[in-house]
C-alpha cells in the first residue's frame, strides 16, 4: 500500500513545496525557534488512547537494505518524525528489508519508545504466522508488537485467533486488518462484523472515496480504529495537479501545500484516526506533518477539493 508515490510525483511535489517556501504561502508551519505546535490526535476508540492524526509508512521508502548511505536519509526522517510530535510508523513483511531498517535506525538514534510501531502477517497458516511475526518483531528490536495486522485480510481468520491470545498475553497491544482496494470493503467490513478489532487500515484519498460511503461510518459504528493507506493515491493526486498553483482557498484551511490538502480531506473525516504517507525525504516529511496543525476542511471545502481534481 505505497502512500509516497513514484519518482515522477516526487519531482513535482519538491517543485510545488519549494516554490510554495519561495512564494511565502503562510511561512513555515513550525515555530522558527524550533518549538512547534502541537500535531492533531485521534482516540484509539478500544482504549482511549490517542495518538498522532500523520503517521509514518515505510512502503518502499524503508527497503533500503545495508547501505549506510541509503539509509542516512532515513535516520534523518525518523528523528524529524519524532521532534514533529509524530509516532506511528507502519511496516510488513512484504515491505523488504523495511523492518529491519527501521528496528535499526529506531535503536541507533534512541527513538525506540517514542514509536507506536504497526506491522503485519502476511502468509496463511497459524505455525508460519507465529514464525513470521515472532521474525518481524526481532527485525524491529522490540519486544511488543503496539500493533499487529492480517495483511489484506490472508488467512484472518486463523491469524485473528492468534493475535486475540497474543494481546491478551500482552505480546501485542492492538490487532487489526488491512487491504488497499475498493474491492475488499465489504470483506473488511465483514471482519468488522465477525471479529474484536482494535483497527482496520484502508485506502482513501481524493481520488479513492468509496470507504467513506458506508466503510468508515461502520468502524466508528463499531468503534474501531482507522488508518488510511494510499492517501496519495500512488502519486496520481500530484500529477493531477501538476503545473496548477496552489488556489487561493488553501489558506482558508491553513494549507501552504498540495499535500497539506489531500491530507486535511482525509483528517476531515472523523472516523480517521491516522493518515500514514510514506517518505524518504525530511523536506516531504515536514510537509506531511504541517496538515496535522490548523483547521480542517469544512464539508464544502472537502467538496471544493474534489472538483479541483475533477
Amino acid at each position: 500500500m505505497t502512500a509516497d508515490g513514484a519518482p515522477e510525483r516526487a519531482l513535482s511535489r519538491r517543485t510545488w513545496l519549494i516554490g510554495s517556501l519561495l512564494a511565502g504561502l503562510g511561512g513555515s508551519a513550525f515555530h522558527p525557534s524550533g518549538m512547534r505546535r502541537r500535531i492533531l490526535e485521534r482516540t484509539i476508540p478500544s482504549t482511549g488512547e490517542r495518538i498522532p492524526a500523520i503517521g509514518l509508512g515505510t512502503w518502499q521508502t524503508f527497503d533500503v537494505g545495508a547501505s549506510p548511505e541509503a539509509r542516512r536519509p532515513l535516520a534523518n526522517v525518523l528523528e524529524r518524525f519524532v521532534a514533529l510530535g509524530g509516532r506511528v510508523v507502519d511496516s510488513s513483511p512484504m515491505y523488504g528489508t523495511s523492518e529491519e531498517v527501521l528496528g535499526d535506525l529506531a535503536a541507533e538514534v534512541g527513538l525506540e519508545e517514542n514509536l507506536f510501531v504497526a506491522t503485519k502477517v502476511w502468509t496463511r497458516g497459524r505455525a508460519d504466522g507465529i514464525r513470521q511475526m515472532e521474525t518481524s518483531m526481532r527485525r524491529l528490536r522490540v519486544e511488543r508488537i503496539d500493533l499487529m495486522q492480517v495483511h489484506n485480510l490472508l488467512d484472518a481468520g486463523t491469524h485473528l485467533d492468534t493475535l486475540a491470545g497474543w494481546k491478551r498475553e500482552g505480546r501485542i497491544r492492538y490487532l487489526g486488518v488491512t487491504h488497499y482496494t475498493a474491492g475488499a470493503h465489504d470483506d473488511l467490513e465483514r471482519a468488522m462484523r465477525d471479529h474484536t478489532l482494535d483497527f482496520i487500515q484502508v485506502n482513501l484519498s481524493v481520488a479513492e472515496r468509496a470507504a467513506e460511503e458506508r466503510l468508515l461510518p461502520f468502524a466508528a459504528e463499531r468503534g474501531v480504529a482507522v488508518l488510511v493507506n494510499r492517501p496519495f493515491a500512488e502519486g496520481a493526486l500530484f500529477r493531477a495537479v501538476r503545473n496548477r498553483a496552489l488556489p487561493g482557498w488553501a489558506a482558508d484551511m491553513d494549507c501552504t501545500t498540495w499535500a497539506q490538502i489531500f491530507l486535511k480531506y482525509i483528517l476531515a473525516n472523523p472516523a480517521v484516526t491516522a493518515a500514514i504517507p510514506a517518505t524518504s525525504d525530511p523536506r516531504h516529511l515536514e510537509d506531511n506533518m504541517a496538515a496535522g496543525l490548523g483547521r480542517l476542511p469544512e464539508p464544502a471545502q472537502r467538496q471544493r477539493i474534489v472538483e479541483a481534481l475533477g
